[in-house]
């Protein structure tokens, strides 16, 4: 069952769903009263960054006019970002898998009802809104640069921060896991200095599982980028990672490759924002 908060958002009778003015208010309330319980682990974290800022959910659906499937897909992509805001909130019981000479590092945690999390932290040298650029604006092209991924592809866009997308994933060396696909809704905002990324699985008539090709499933994911204290920047970049891979793969592989999938998705991004102000910087002296 989805949380008594977004049970709300779904619009539980067709009255309310079509007055979409109370509908918002009254969910927008309740989801504020489910962030305002999270505990604040101390004044440097991004929560209490969101807060200063005024409440994370507490802004409005958009205004333009949306169908009954269309609100799903909003309500699920909001889901995404509140369980994730949840689980990184909770600051016990991690556990470390991978651990770089450079900082970077992989942890793990086990939860009820959604089994293991992977959780990667790391510092990268550029700023939130250059990061949030590459991975949303232009999300479709990670392909070019991600050796891991074949295929991000927008299936559609509701609103400014609402989109079902369709990837593809490419198969391991030695294929110890072969290509998957997933179908996800993500919900994309900025808020202030601090930029997020979430995301869920999701259904879309559009893309049917596709003959020869698993279809995974993921979420609740979240990639949450902040200004670093010490060089604003600087992102402290955080990718919640949840997904269920499917097929007979042994659980100690399964961990092995989403830890190293981790840590190779933020030396990629690495490598193609220096690319990227090269470029900038070839143009500039043109």
């Amino acid at each position: 069952m989805l949380p008594a908060t977004f049970k709300l958002c779904a619009g539980i009778s067709y009255r309310h769903m079509r007055n979409m003015t109370g509908l918002r208010k009254n969910a927008m309330v309740a989801i504020s009263h489910k962030l305002s319980g999270l505990t604040d682990p101390g004044p440097s974290s991004w929560i209490s960054q969101v807060r200063r800022r005024s409440s994370l959910l507490s802004s409005r659906i958009e205004e333009e006019p949306c169908s009954e499937a269309d609100l799903a897909y909003v309500k699920q992509g909001q889901e995404a970002l509140q369980k994730s805001i949840n689980i990184l909130s909770e600051q016990d019981g991690w556990q470390t898998e991978i651990e770089t000479a450079s900082g970077d590092k992989v942890l793990s945690k086990v939860l009820p009802d959604i089994g293991k999390v992977f959780k990667l932290e790391v510092v990268l040298d550029r700023h939130p809104d250059e990061l949030y650029s590459e991975l949303v604006d232009n999300m479709e092209q990670m392909g070019e640069w991600n050796p891991n991924v074949k295929q991000v592809k927008i299936l559609q866009k509701i609103g400014q921060e609402t989109m079902v997308t369709h990837e593809v994933s490419a198969e391991t060396p030695g294929n110890v896991v072969g290509p998957r696909d997933f179908v996800s809704v993500r919900c994309a905002k900025r808020r202030g200095s601090t930029c997020f990324l979430a995301g869920m699985s999701t259904q879309h008539a559009s893309m049917p599982e596709q003959k020869g090709v698993v279809r995974a499933e993921n979420g609740p994911t979240c990639i949450v980028m902040r200004p670093c204290g010490e060089d604003p920047d600087k992102t402290k970049f955080t990718w919640l990672l949840s997904i269920d891979l499917k097929g007979w793969i042994p659980k100690s592989i399964i961990n092995r490759v989403l830890s190293q999938t981790q840590l190779d998705f933020a030396n990629h991004l690495r490598h193609r924002m220096a690319a990227n102000g090269e470029l900038e910087a070839a143009a500039l002296t043109c």
